[in-house]
């Protein structure tokens, strides 16, 4: 979702341009009539002032009135939430906040090496290299930033705070050398890596480091952010960076952004000839590729220290040190060489060829304008992403392991031992239940995590299946040493399903033998047991549905299919080189072309249906929001209330529903307000933001279900404090790529692991009344084009089993009443307006009730909000006006306004702001400034009209006086002999 940029400043301008042309017309009219009305045209003076003042107090009122006009309507929004009340937070709320972050982050640093026991570190002094520990990665850019109310720890304060000691002198080197983190925005992004080149690290402040302490720590940084993807080719022409010296290039032609440079290297190379014990820190959300450790062995420890937030970096002092035993995970796989990724030659910028019917002129972010035309991505890995490749490729000898993985998914390293054995399993009543009892065998307390894989019958050229899926997780509580727990492990047997779309077109578990393991990580199996489906069951019937649908699950997204070869499992990835090639087709075919829609063609695909009726508006029946809190969905009070809304109250709740939801006094609806940020609240407007949590990344890498629900709960927490009622999160996305700028605020790479955390982080802040935006709904796996009619080509297996089910666990397991559509299409359809996606699936199947919200609107060739509307697509994640607005004329478009209103207020009703009765509505800043002109306005108008008249009332007086005297005087011509005698008071001429 986008921040206020020049792009709204541009749609503001042209909103405003009907006014300000009334506004300059007036000038203009007044100016004219003030020239027309002169000597010649108009004789009497009086006459003529009168109409010129009376001509400027008409276009005073006028003007004032087309100000209010501006004001209450395409500016309202931006006035309302420009001049909202700052509410902060309460002191006792920002300790909890601070507590909570550290304790994430704790949990979520992942050991991924520890040889020779080399950490925690021996002595409490330590050298830390590396001008990334100046200045380290705290979120993302974008809505990931950090709000500066609230101090920060810093990586070097968190290790003082943990009892560590730095030296400052190395220190003072990268401060001196740059203070600054290159700009990496939406608007812009500088990769320059700041580092100190080797040359600087004379042996005068080698011999005092080495003086200082034999530990040796080295921090490597890597910063993604909302607009752009990390470089996969640091010297393409559209990279930006700054070499660190003039004496060589930081990289080759193809080195990517996760792989380090040579100034990087050349540090390394420097350190390790000095430091017999090295500790590697690196500090990011997108996987680093670590094929440079292998040249090291002085690198002992290497640790993953993901975005830490406001005070999270404490925990990576508290590791180092040894206070904590590290216990995270790793969310995703490190690969070896990220060119071997099996999305690497499908991710990134593919565009049309054939396309020119579609173009479209759009504003960009800083207010140029420029033409699009459609893109698009094709997800040939079907449900083989991450791990699920990984492992399967290898089993089924496409691969060897280690060549492809450095680090495996789910994997991180104790300072402990420990044990992991697994009950009996039972089988009873559709659900999968053992106990896995779980012993801490070494010397330090410390907690375990209990992953859980099955690895499902796979018959040759059948439904496609990988052969390692993590089904299920649990986290031990802290076990001292020899202390054993029994973890209990239960899930339902229909979450082994596959999901079959060319045979019955349904989820299926098919008859067989199902191994089901607990592993230390997606490659490393500690105990497994066989568990007997006797013969296949079909979800595909109301009595029978999967994982508790309200409707059966069927083929939805035939349509995304588009013409890409699906990478298969059958004769070994057979078709491998063909489905891993990267694009050579750059033509959309004529069926997808006669389906797709932008906002060039929508009109001609209107269909209104001749059986609507238009619905009641505007009555008078007495029900307030208010009274529909905690009732029904279907209560029939809903009809009763959405009957009292006029066309307009309806499209302007729909269309300017831009990090809040506006006023609609007719129900009692108040203004509400909605916060951005993946990992704390943040009003755009006010600039009052919240504590910032660890990333989502760092969350996930905990894979501890409990730190996931306590973070929602303190959002909901903060969001009282703060008077908001909507948190635009969880991001759920799939890191598809280690590439995508936006994978700090993305879990993982599974949708199990995603799709737990995020029901976690949602459930909790549902629980405080808060209703959280699970986003961006669907496929929006890249940064790359998602604003240039991104369509995005997916088998329905892969859009299901992978980029879905992170959502559908929101909604049945964290009960999500709020959604964020995507930006990108899926095949031939945005998502802010695929029927399929936001009714079949999301309301039909999985029985949402809430509301959806696009996200940032500003039109971009493709946002229609009447199109939106229809599709289930409920409000327009918009400031200003664009193509957001809707044209209530026929019953179709009416009927769709009152269902997303609807939906709107259903999740607005439910909020906390609704728990005590009707909120009480504070009338505007600007709103009351705008009366205070009309009264002075007014008052002015009644002076200066008083002046007018008095004056023209003396000038008629004058005027009236002479005239009566010029009346007694001898008319010109009269013969002066004539003059009576008896007149001797006339003046002679």
């Amino acid at each position: 979702m986008l921040q206020i940029n020049m792009a709204d400043v541009v749609n503001v301008i042209k909103s405003l341009v009907p006014y300000l042309v009334v506004i300059g017309a007036l000038f203009v009219a007044a100016i004219i009539i003030s020239v027309a009305v002169n000597k010649k045209t108009v004789k009497n003076e009086g006459t003529r002032k009168l109409v010129r003042s009376e001509t400027w107090l008409v276009a005073l009122i006028a003007i004032v009135a087309a100000v209010s006009a501006m004001m209450s309507g395409p500016l309202s929004t931006l006035l309302n939430n420009a001049t909202a009340k700052k509410y902060e937070l309460q002191s006792s709320t920002v300790s909890r906040a601070n507590k909570l972050a550290e304790d994430i982050q704790d949990e979520s640093v992942v050991m991924l090496q520890n040889d020779d026991s080399n950490l925690p570190l021996a002595s409490k002094k330590v050298n830390v290299f590396g001008w990334g520990s100046t200045n380290p990665v705290y979120g993302g850019t974008g809505s990931g930033s950090m709000s500066k109310q609230y101090p920060m720890v810093s990586m070097l304060e968190g290790m003082k705070n943990a009892g560590l000691t730095t030296n400052a002198r190395l220190t003072k080197l990268y401060t001196d050398y740059r203070k600054d983190r290159p700009d990496v925005s939406m608007f812009k992004q500088d990769w320059t890596l700041p580092e100190l080149p080797a040359k600087n690290y004379t042996p005068a402040v080698m011999n005092q480091a080495k003086s200082f302490s034999d530990q040796a720590v080295v921090v490597i940084s890597r910063i993604g952010g909302e607009g752009a993807d990390l470089p996969r080719n640091m010297k393409a022409k559209d990279v930006t960076y700054k070499d660190n010296s003039k004496d060589y290039p930081d990289f080759q032609e193809g080195q990517s952004l996760l792989q380090i440079d040579k100034t990087e290297q050349d540090m390394l190379d420097t350190v390790t000839k000095n430091f017999e014990n090295v500790t590697l820190v690196y500090n990011g959300a997108n996987t680093l590729q670590f094929d440079f450790l292998n040249k090291y062995p002085q690198i002992k420890s290497v640790l993953w220290c993901p975005p830490a937030g406001q005070t999270g970096f404490t925990s990576l002092g508290k590791v180092l040190a040894g206070s904590i035993n590290p216990s995270g995970k790793t969310s995703d796989t490190f690969l070896t060489d990220l060119k071997k990724g099996n999305t690497y030659n499908n991710s990134g910028d593919f565009k049309y060829d054939n396309v020119e019917e579609f173009k479209q002129m759009v504003t960009g972010f800083t207010g140029e304008t420029y033409p699009v035309k459609p893109t698009f991505v094709n997800y040939t890995e079907g449900i083989y992403m991450g791990y699920k490749f990984y492992e399967t490729a290898a089993k089924e000898g496409l691969i060897n392991y280690a060549d492809y993985v450095k680090y495996p998914f789910g994997y991180g390293l104790s300072y402990t031992k420990f044990n992991q054995k697994m009950g009996e399993v039972s089988r009873k009543d559709g659900r999968i239940s053992f106990d896995v009892m779980v012993t801490n065998t070494g010397t330090k307390a410390g907690k375990d995590t209990v992953e859980v894989y099955y690895n499902p019958p796979y018959t040759n050229g059948g439904i496609e299946k990988a052969s390692a899926n993590l089904v299920k997780f649990e986290k031990s509580k802290l076990l001292k040493p020899g202390e054993t727990q029994a973890v209990k492990v239960s899930f339902k047997e229909d979450e082994m399903a596959s999901y079959d779309e060319k045979g019955v077109k349904s989820y299926v578990l098919e008859g067989g033998d199902y191994d089901v393991s607990i592993n230390s990580d997606s490659h490393t199996v500690l105990d497994h047991k066989n568990v007997s489906i006797h013969s296949t069951i079909t979800y595909n019937s109301k009595s029978n549905t999967h994982n508790g649908d309200k409707a059966v699950a069927t083929n939805r997204f035939d349509d995304a299919r588009g013409d890409v070869t699906y990478l298969s499992r059958a004769n070994h990835f057979a078709n491998y080189e063909q489905a891993n090639a990267a694009p050579s087709n750059f033509s959309m075919s004529d069926k997808a072309k006669s389906e797709f829609t932008n906002l060039g063609n929508y009109k001609d695909k209107i269909k209104e249906s001749p059986s609507d009726k238009m619905p009641t508006t505007g009555a008078k029946n007495n029900v307030k929001l208010a009274d529909l809190h905690g009732k029904s969905y279907n209560d029939p009070q809903w009809d009763k209330l959405l009957d009292e809304m006029s066309v307009k109250d309806m499209d302007n709740l729909i269309a300017n529903g831009g990090y809040g939801t506006v006023a609609v006094p007719s129900v009692g609806k108040v203004q509400m307000t909605d916060a951005d940020g993946p990992a704390a609240l943040n009003n755009n407007f006010t600039k009052v933001g919240s504590i910032g949590f660890p990333s989502s990344t760092s969350v996930a890498c905990t894979w501890n279900k409990e730190l996931a629900t306590k973070f929602g709960e303190l959002i909901g927490d903060m969001a009282h404090d703060m008077n908001v009622g909507g948190w635009y999160a969880p991001s759920q996305d799939i890191h598809r790529s280690p590439f995508s700028g936006r994978n700090f605020e993305y879990f993982s790479e599974d949708a199990t692991l995603s799709g737990t955390i995020a029901a976690g982080q949602i459930a909790g802040a549902e629980s405080k009344g808060v209703y959280a935006f699970m986003k961006h709904f669907a496929l929006n796996d890249q940064e790359t084009n998602r604003m240039n009619m991104l369509c995005t080509w997916a088998d329905e297996q892969a859009i299901r089993e992978i980029y879905l089910k992170s959502f559908e666990m929101s909604v049945k397991q964290g009960h999500a009443s709020a959604a964020m559509s995507a930006f990108n299409y899926i095949g031939p359809t945005w998502c802010g307006a695929n029927p399929a996606l936001l009714k079949s699936v999301l309301r039909d199947e999985w029985g949402f009730k809430g509301f959806v919200l696009t996200d940032y609107f500003s039109g971009a060739g493709f946002m229609n909000a009447d199109q939106a509307i229809r599709a289930g697509n409920d409000a327009m994640l918009a400031t200003t006006k664009t193509s957001n607005h809707v044209n209530g004329e026929s019953a179709s478009t009416v009927l769709a306004m009152r269902q997303a209103s609807k939906n709107i207020l259903y999740a607005a009703a439910n909020s906390w702001l609704y728990e005590h009765g009707e909120p009480k509505a504070a009338v505007p800043i600007w709103r009351t400034a705008m009366y205070v002109l009309w009264v002075l306005a007014a008052l002015l108008f009644v002076l200066l009209e008083y002046v007018a008249i008095r004056r023209f009332m003396r000038r008629r007086k004058a005027s009236k006086v002479e005239a009566e005297a010029n009346a007694t005087i001898q008319p010109v011509g009269v013969n002066e002999s004539v003059v009576s005698q008896s007149d001797s008071s006339v003046p002679r001429r």
